[in-house]
């Protein structure tokens, strides 16, 4: 079997690594400025570059030139690392009639409309929301649902490119600033509350593996802020773990995951409780979430999921045993080009990040509260020892 990898951002060395242990032939498409990035080089039988970043990717050249590369290569699987190529494999897919999700399926886990609306009509709950479209249906939503509101990229990955807007007469200046690209934004009622994720591992349409995550931090403010990413694993069988991982069934059906993994995004709100579906995704979670992950299961997302991919037509996917700790994240930007992590020393610590001006550890722990508790702790040591910020791009980079 072979697979052809897009990847405009440096990342899915384990999904790589494992395609190639499987028996696959492997591919890669990536950006020329990444050509430099450790890529397990051992495991790409290929790889082919597309000038400049992302923004500067053409996607009928792409379609050519995979189109060309298909004429001596069967291509048998075209897999997205990134949440910034789904839409290019998607189109890849429909154009060679390579297996996978479409175009029109593919929407369900990139376009946060899309998304909202095909969650409404499975009975799922949603913040109230508006296509920015129609001036009358927007004007209306805005006399009937009070500030603050949220203006949403629809496509964008994260917290990039949202903005608060509390009165009208701010919109309808942003509104005309968009010009042109207003019909590529939504706006949706600013809910307060936790921000939780559930990340999923599906196989036939069925959630066969999940487990529920709470922000200590909501994303927006750590991105938009400059606050301390922080997340860890809900306790099993708690309360708010059994409502998660029901509503990600729930999700997961809606849009249509034949076969793949998915990061999914929910909000409990503070006024009534309500939990709301914010946004999910057909990738593994950022921000080493999936070390987080392997850390209290065992199991590596990346490398389930390319099983799953280099799986014969036919074959049954077999979930390994995960194990059932807990576990906890904290990333932070840093002043130091790199980090002296030692004086963290709890035994808990099992996994050390190792990147420029970055700080990350991972605990474990078969406790959530001493998960917590550390956390809690690293977080204000780390803005005394290491935080730093920079202003969040509108877009993503290379």
């Amino acid at each position: 079997m072979t697979v052809l990898c897009i990847a405009s951002y440096f990342k899915g060395g384990a999904f790589l690594e494992t395609c190639k242990q499987q028996g696959c032939r492997v591919l890669l498409i990536t950006s020329e400025k990444l050509k430099e990035e450790p890529w397990p080089w051992e495991s790409l039988d290929d790889v082919f570059y597309v000038p400049g970043n992302r923004d500067a990717w053409d996607l009928g050249d792409l379609i050519k030139s995979v189109s060309y590369l298909a004429r001596t290569e069967p291509l048998d699987r075209i897999v997205a690392l990134d949440d910034f190529d789904v839409e290019k494999a998607a189109a890849l897919r429909e154009h060679l009639r390579v297996p996978g999700m479409g175009d029109t399926r593919s929407r369900y886990f990139r376009d946060k409309l899309a998304m909202r609306m095909q969650a409404r009509e499975a009975g799922i709950a949603v913040p109230p929301f508006v296509h920015v479209l129609n001036h009358d249906r927007i004007r209306a939503f805005t006399e009937r649902v009070a500030p603050p509101w949220m203006l949403k990229p629809r496509s964008q990955a994260s917290a990039m490119g949202i903005r608060r807007i509390d009165t009208a007469e701010a919109l309808w200046g942003i509104l005309d600033d968009l010009g042109d690209e207003q019909s590529f934004f939504l706006l949706e009622r600013f809910v307060p509350g936790t921000i939780f994720h559930v990340d999923s591992i599906v196989f036939d349409r069925e959630v066969r593996f999940a487990r529920a995550h709470r922000y200590i931090e909501t994303p927006i403010r750590v991105a938009q802020e400059g606050g301390i990413f922080c997340s860890h694993t809900l306790a099993y069988g708690s309360p708010h773990e059994e409502a998660l991982l029901a509503v990600n069934a729930r999700v997961i059906e809606a849009m249509g995951l034949v076969r793949g993994v998915s990061h999914t995004e929910f909000i409990k709100a503070e006024e009534d409780g309500t939990l709301y579906f914010l946004e999910t995704s057909a990738r593994v979670g950022g921000a080493n979430i999936a070390e987080m992950i392997e850390a209290s299961s065992g199991l590596n997302l990346w490398r389930e999921w390319a099983r799953i991919e280099a799986l014969p037509p036919g074959e049954a996917y077999r979930l390994p045993a995960p194990r059932v700790d807990h576990a906890g994240v904290i990333i932070s930007l840093a002043r130091q080009e790199y980090p002296d992590l030692s004086a963290y020393d709890d035994p808990e610590v099992v996994w050390r990040l190792h990147k420029r001006h970055h700080a990350g550890l991972i605990v474990c722990s078969d406790q959530p509260e001493r998960v917590q508790d550390l956390l809690h702790a690293y977080t204000r040591r780390f803005y005394d020892d290491f935080h730093a910020t920079i202003p969040l791009p509108d877009r993503a980079g290379p």
